[in-house]
């Protein structure tokens, strides 16, 4: 229908009887068609997790009217839950430092279309991307960080954020580590890029590790920015195979080409609401 109003529902709660019938019952009651639907039950911790893609086919119901009625709906399951209108695209930061390569894809998937947010500014410790970025007519930021200022200019990615109402940060290679506060105060609204199929080659040059080790298959690894570097909860990770003929350059090469892919495809997922955070473990529903 032309008028038609789309929304996500996610939720989760301990694993119980009777929520599906709860949650479906009371959509179908307000005229709303459930186009899409993924549920997951963790038997191991008894977990619940659920999304649900509807379409409101009533004129005179809308989202706020599902709301309001909904938390009585699933009280008894002590449920958390959100709606998100399908239509409003994420507000989202990026940060870099000098490879492009992340950026290239996600200013290019974003120009298609294919990304569902509004890109707010990106955010660099250098100035080499500025071109790049203010050819696209996106705000740069530069933020040079140092030992000595960085508490004061991670003050100043927050208040960037705030101003632009930031609701995802997302790390294309930003090449600085973040304090224990910084992520503490993103917890689950930043996703770092990590250079390697982790478990990982840790330190300097990882692709020149791995041709040294004459590995078989190399990748990226998407995942949540955590406290604990490179250890937060995984996204979304891509491989490709690899052999002896390959020299360290074309393994860099392949690499750059592991990371955007997994990069743009955790991003997507986040934007669309498919990923549920739960300890250092994700519940993710393609």
């Amino acid at each position: 229908m032309p008028d038609s109003k789309e929304f996500i529902l996610k939720a989760t709660c301990d694993a119980s009887s009777g929520i599906l019938a709860a949650v479906t019952s009371y959509l179908a009651g307000l005229s709303c068609y459930i186009s899409e639907l993924h549920q997951f039950d963790d038997e191991e911790n008894e977990n619940f997790f659920m999304r649900a893609v509807c379409r409101i086919e009533s004129p005179d119901v809308d989202l706020d009217t599902i709301k309001a009625g909904f938390e009585a709906q699933v009280s008894r399951f002590n449920m958390d839950w959100q709606f998100f209108d399908s239509r409003a695209p994420m507000r989202v930061l990026i940060m870099v430092s000098k490879f492009d390569h992340c950026l290239k894809d996600l200013l290019y998937r974003h120009e298609n279309g294919e990304l569902p947010m509004d890109i707010t500014a990106v955010v660099s410790n250098h100035k080499d991307l500025r071109p790049m970025v203010e050819r696209a007519g996106i705000r740069f930021i530069w933020l040079p960080m140092t030992v000595q200022n960085k508490p004061q200019q991670e003050a100043a990615l927050l208040d960037v954020m705030a101003e632009t109402q930031t609701e995802l940060v997302v790390l294309a290679r930003y090449m600085q580590i973040l304090s224990d506060d910084l992520c503490q105060k993103l917890h689950g609204k930043a996703i770092n890029i990590h250079h390697s199929f982790l478990p990982s080659f840790k330190g300097a040059k990882p692709y020149h590790q791995a041709h040294a080790r004459g590995v078989k298959l190399i990748g990226a690894t998407a995942h949540y920015v955590t406290s604990d570097l490179d250890e937060g909860p995984i996204i979304q990770q891509s491989v490709q195979p690899v052999g002896h003929t390959y020299s360290s350059e074309r393994l860099v090469a392949v690499g750059r080409d592991t990371e955007t892919i997994a990069l743009a495809q955790a991003v997507r997922l986040h934007l669309e609401h498919r990923v549920f955070m739960y300890g250092n473990k994700t519940v993710v529903f393609q």
